[in-house]
């Protein structure tokens, strides 16, 4: 049976600290790299202002200096964004108010790989913007 994307979201899962072994995307080899866990980057999109956007690179060093790290991985993050993107509409189709649901609009480009990957379409993310007066 398939994990709902709620449940992948809301799996206990332990971030970790790694020495970065190697030069990666645009991280240099040597520094203290963070794997974040879903919870981590639903944590910190929930206290994004409305209105405000905030860059996947930004969100990435920001949550790193949470846990004192240099930088957080970016493909781990990337998976992470995409599960509480999902996790949150989910919960708006089944049963939440659009105000009640992570705003993951406030991270995901309309112009992103990512965002045309998700089953809201962009159509969804770009309306929630507009909504919340966010200029790219």
């Amino acid at each position: 049976m398939i994990k709902s994307w709620i449940k992948k979201r809301d799996a206990k899962k332990e971030h970790q600290i790694k020495i970065n072994p190697k030069r990666f995307a645009d991280m240099p080899a040597g520094i203290m790299m963070l794997i974040p866990t879903p919870k981590i980057i639903d944590d910190y999109i929930k206290e994004i202002h409305t209105g405000s956007f905030v860059n996947v690179k930004q969100l990435r060093r920001e949550i790193a200096n949470q846990y004192k790290a240099d930088m957080s991985c970016p493909m781990v993050t990337g998976i992470s964004l995409r599960i509480v993107s999902e996790a949150a509409y989910e919960e708006y189709k089944k049963y939440m108010r659009l105000d009640q649901i992570t705003p993951f609009w406030r991270v995901v480009k309309p112009d992103s790989n990512l965002a045309h990957k998700l089953t809201c379409g962009i159509d969804f993310l770009i309306e929630n913007q507009i909504r919340e007066n966010i200029s790219l």
